[in-house]
């Protein structure tokens, strides 16, 4: 059974067992977030959304429509994420972009991850990261833009 603190706003029963919700998140009706996960406080995420099983999301992170986030991701405090290329007030995109969170990817405190972006399996992107470009399986990926550092190795 999920947990899900009163003062959240969520509106989807698509939440899976043993997932924890934390105060004052806010997540949409056709959300779809799998078991185990933990979503932190203050954290807001959108309806076209699919976030998989052993999720944690810290505070400040909004998951945009086009999300997808598969098994045993770690967000960092405070990641941005985008879905727009050309974003304009009160202009929508036919479709918003698809953006790809591999199975064991960790991404760093307050990095921004650009749309249309995957980010490989067991990859890490650095705190502060401005990721602009695919980050490969196992790579360390920091800076502005990001870049690749080194091979990660279990």
């Amino acid at each position: 059974m999920s947990k899900i603190h009163p003062l959240s706003d969520v509106q989807s029963s698509n939440i899976g067992a043993d997932t924890f919700v934390w105060q004052f998140s806010v997540i949409l009706k056709d959300a779809i977030i799998g078991n185990n996960c933990n979503i932190n406080c203050q954290v807001f995420i959108e309806n076209d959304v699919l976030i998989g099983d052993n999720v944690t999301i810290k505070p400040g992170v909004q998951i945009w429509d086009g999300l997808r986030i598969e098994d045993n991701v770690f967000i960092g405090p405070n990641v941005t994420f985008t879905n727009d290329r050309y974003p304009r007030s009160k202009q929508y995109p036919e479709e918003f972009q698809e953006t790809i969170i591999k199975t064991g990817a960790s991404i760093g405190a307050n990095a921004t991850i650009l749309g249309g972006i995957t980010i490989g399996e067991n990859a890490l992107v650095g705190a502060g990261s401005v990721v602009t470009k695919n980050v490969p399986a196992n790579e360390l990926w920091v800076g502005n833009p990001a870049r690749k550092i080194r091979n990660i190795e279990k």
